[in-house]
């Protein structure tokens, strides 16, 4: 399983590796090679280009993450919208049609609120196929009712499936959209390089020093990684339109 899909194990890995690497620039300096008093200010413009850039990365990862976050919320808000706008609609199929696509909707808003919640794989797994198989149930709903009244007015509720169809779609592909692993190894080898270099160029070993930008830069990946961690971050997509949806379908 990715390990970017768990923030405070993505935390815990960024901090020991650059506290790390800043404790290995304290040792190059001191035992391999002392840094001359005259090289300080040449490794301090390089330090500072590279903690320029690391900040940079960070801040176009933060972004595309916060992207791709509203991304998923407005899915499930489309997601929802479309399902709605087929409850409706089922009043233009046949009596029996449109009272078993209502109730096949019922149970298809059940399973799309299980895949916003659930965390273990096991279930995700099964609620995958649940949704496969509703799909292909309702599909063959409207189709049995457009092909007995085959009318412009049917017309609606065939492209009003489409339309529950393909937002499940948009929502998985959503999902799947993540920060490229390339990115991420950018930015990890950006900051490895910040703290061997800053570790390096200090003027003395000094423990609660080399403490302060490991933590600095861990908390900002365990934040990019979090937001961008659609089912196992802390700031997760909460499913409230389709809950909301859930309810009012139950009292029909």
């Amino acid at each position: 399983m990715n390990p970017l899909n768990f923030p405070l194990l993505v935390f815990a890995l960024s901090f020991v590796v650059l506290w790390l690497s800043a404790q290995a620039g304290d040792i190059l300096r001191n035992r391999l090679r002392p840094l001359q008093d005259e090289e300080r200010d040449d490794f301090g413009i390089v330090l500072g280009a590279l903690l320029t850039l690391l900040g940079l990365l960070i801040g176009f990862s933060f972004s595309m993450a916060i992207s791709r976050y509203d991304q998923r919320k407005n899915y499930e808000e489309a997601e929802a919208n479309a399902i709605g706008t087929e409850f409706v609609r089922a009043d233009l199929l046949p009596a029996d049609d449109g009272a078993r696509l209502r109730v096949l909707l019922k149970k298809y808003t059940d399973e799309r609120l299980l895949f916003y919640t659930t965390r273990r794989p096991q279930t995700l797994a099964k609620v995958d196929a649940d949704t496969a198989k509703l799909q292909q149930e309702l599909w063959s709903a409207v189709r049995q009712g457009a092909a007995t009244q085959a009318t412009p007015v049917v017309a609606l509720v065939i492209s009003g499936m489409n339309d529950v169809l393909n937002s499940q779609g948009y929502t998985q592909a959503a999902w799947w959209n993540r920060i490229p692993t390339a990115a991420w190894v950018l930015m990890a080898a950006v900051a490895i390089s910040c703290n061997l270099l800053l570790g390096y160029i200090a003027h003395r070993t000094n423990r609660r020093l080399f403490l302060i930008a490991p933590i600095a830069v861990s908390i900002s990946f365990f934040l990019i990684s979090d937001i961008d961690s659609p089912r196992w971050g802390v700031i997760r997509v909460a499913p409230q339109n389709l809950l909301s949806l859930s309810q009012s379908l139950r009292a029909h």
